[in-house]
């Protein structure tokens, strides 16, 4: 509390902080304030006072994000950031941001709230410290339902790549963390040459999985523009490693992957792209049982061992994992109030409870440290002033719902 939420100055703000983190790390069940207030710990009118903290309370969350992404940063080893889809089902139209989506899975129509989750994968956990809410449908152009949640201009339905480069452009602007790589899944974002692009221009490096039909310029043959697929095909430019992998029961098993002996470039995609000056290196990994076809990934990290890159692949799943932990245990798809600051505080509440019981779990041990004892009488929180402001906007790893 004194270093996450030390920009609440109100002693009542940050005693219903210290409320609705308690609840959302030890009341079981759905994370709403009437659920919560229920516990025995917390006072009988605290159902009021979390839904107004959540809800009507003007605080800011960005600073809170940016200190949860400091105190990871300075507490484990960063390996990768990643970004995370995540489709949020919901009854009804009113929720904020709720629109129709076809899902690519079941190719139904869904009812349901689509936000990007910023993460950052370490040696211990992968983390998440950046939300942004996709609005979609009506909410592009329904000037007085955006006016009733509280939607500042500047959110509107952008594509999904541009939440990428605004993740990166932000952390790029305020954490030492440049040379990080950026682990992504292309293979389904309609943006993906402006998310490649984007990140060039800021040189950070990636290791990005993306479609067969990936267009790309041979070093060799520079003037030949191929896709990674047709690319990988010539046995005379391929390498063949082999890594060893431990299954789940201890066996070892034998993974294959191909890697393009020399380096590609992109094609430019226009005007001032410098992704067609930057060299990359092609993998691809065939399905070891043969039922599927072969994955391919690009990456800048051209000096990197083989083993190491794929390792680095696994940040996406690990973004997922921490996802469904976040739904089952911290009620991240819990919010059911009609507000865009209150779905970013209720995120930004989620993710403050995820890394407090995983970044100060006791070593070696696997047993989390005791959350604080919750406040017995705090004071309502003061009515809003003002809107609260919108958080920044940044990307794609994977979908989870």
């Amino acid at each position: 509390m004194e270093e996450i939420f030390r920009s609440f100055h109100r002693v009542e703000q940050r005693r219903w902080a210290q409320a609705y983190l308690w609840a959302l790390i030890h009341v079981s069940g759905k994370k709403t304030p009437r659920r919560m207030a229920l516990a025995e710990a917390l006072p009988s009118a605290a159902a009021h006072g979390l839904h107004q903290f959540i809800n009507a309370s003007p605080w800011d969350w960005e600073p809170i994000r940016h200190r949860l992404a400091r105190q990871v940063t300075a507490r484990t080893t960063p390996l990768a950031w990643t970004v995370a889809e995540l489709i949020i089902p919901k009854r009804g139209e009113h929720s904020v941001g709720v629109h129709q989506r076809m899902d690519a899975v079941t190719g139904r129509a869904v009812n349901c709230q689509r936000a990007m989750g910023l993460f950052l994968d370490t040696d211990t956990y992968c983390f998440p410290v950046d939300w942004s809410l996709v609005f979609g449908g009506a909410w592009d152009s329904d000037g007085e339902r955006r006016r009733r949640a509280r939607i500042p201009e500047t959110e509107t339905g952008h594509p999904a790549g541009s939440y990428v480069r605004g993740f990166a452009a932000d952390v790029s602007a305020r954490l030492q963390l440049s040379r990080t790589p950026w682990v992504l899944d292309l293979t389904r974002c309609d943006d993906a040459d402006g998310v490649l692009a984007g990140l060039a221009r800021q040189r950070l490096d990636v290791v990005c999985e993306v479609k067969p039909s990936r267009l790309v310029l041979p070093a060799e043959n520079a003037a030949d523009v191929t896709t990674v697929a047709d690319l990988m095909e010539s046995r005379h430019y391929r390498q063949t490693h082999v890594l060893i992998r431990r299954t789940a029961d201890g066996r070892a098993r034998s993974v294959l992957v191909h890697t393009h002996t020399g380096t590609v470039r992109l094609p430019r995609l226009g005007p001032g792209d410098e992704g067609g000056s930057r060299t990359y290196r092609v993998l691809q990994r065939p399905d070891p049982d043969g039922l599927q076809p072969p994955r391919y990934w690009i990456t800048t990290l051209t000096d990197r061992r083989v083993d190491e890159v794929l390792r680095l692949t696994r940040s996406r799943a690990a973004a997922l994992s921490t996802v469904t932990t976040l739904q089952k245990r911290f009620g991240l798809a819990d919010f059911e109030g009609r507000s865009f600051p209150g779905w970013h505080h209720h995120m930004t509440m989620a993710s403050a409870a995820y890394i407090y019981q995983h970044l100060y779990a006791a070593p070696g041990t696997g047993r989390t440290a005791p959350a604080a004892t919750p406040p017995t009488s705090p004071a309502p929180p003061a009515p809003p002033t003002s809107p609260a402001p919108a958080a920044s906007s940044g990307e794609l790893a994977g979908t989870a719902s």
